[in-house]
């Protein structure tokens, strides 16, 4: 009787241990990503970003993974309606998936739906608070709402992560000219 369950907790051990491994090298390998980034020069952070991009977009899941393309798809073909539809129905089934928020928010964004929209960034940011691409879309929509403040310590943040950002660095100077102007 002690032996059984003896193996019985040796295999729920291992199986753990199995079903955490590819996890935790996931997190390796976006950790060393992020170092990557943080180091890049202006010719490869673009292709180190979009390796980011890419591992944030897998669920884990296939139908997760086809709702998240259907969001997309629904994006770049010009209906941010769809979109929220496929997104709504991502966070509904992978509430854990960061992704569906931001897809959801930028879906949102477009329709000129701002409060929706900073719900979803909140929790896309909760879920992944090195989201540089919610903190970009953060800070648009801070200027927007006439907090260049604010949306310059985002443009920072975004900084401290992707220090190479065209865009980003851009919208800073920008920012920072108007900023300055509206000091004089």
């Amino acid at each position: 009787m002690q032996t059984q369950r003896i193996k019985c907790i040796v295999t729920a051990l291992l199986l753990m241990v199995g079903f955490s491994l590819p996890l935790m090298a996931q997190e390796s390998g976006i950790d060393e990503l992020f170092q990557e980034l943080a180091e890049a020069d202006a010719a490869t952070y673009s292709r180190i970003e979009q390796q980011i991009i890419s591992e944030w977009s897998k669920s884990g899941s296939a139908a997760m993974d086809l709702l998240m393309r259907r969001g997309r798809d629904a994006l770049d073909e010009g209906a941010p309606d769809a979109a929220v539809e496929h997104f709504s129905a991502l966070v509904d089934h992978a509430p854990d998936f960061a992704e569906g928020y931001y897809g959801r928010a930028s879906s949102y964004y477009l329709l000129g739906l701002i409060g929706p929209a900073l719900d979803d960034i909140r929790q896309a940011l909760i879920l992944n608070p090195r989201h540089f691409e919610a903190m970009r879309g953060l800070a648009l929509i801070m200027e927007e709402l006439g907090r260049p403040a604010d949306a310059m310590t985002l443009y920072e943040m975004v900084l401290a992560i992707n220090p190479q950002s065209t865009e980003v660095n851009a919208s800073k100077a920008r920012l920072q000219l108007q900023l300055e102007g509206q000091a004089l």
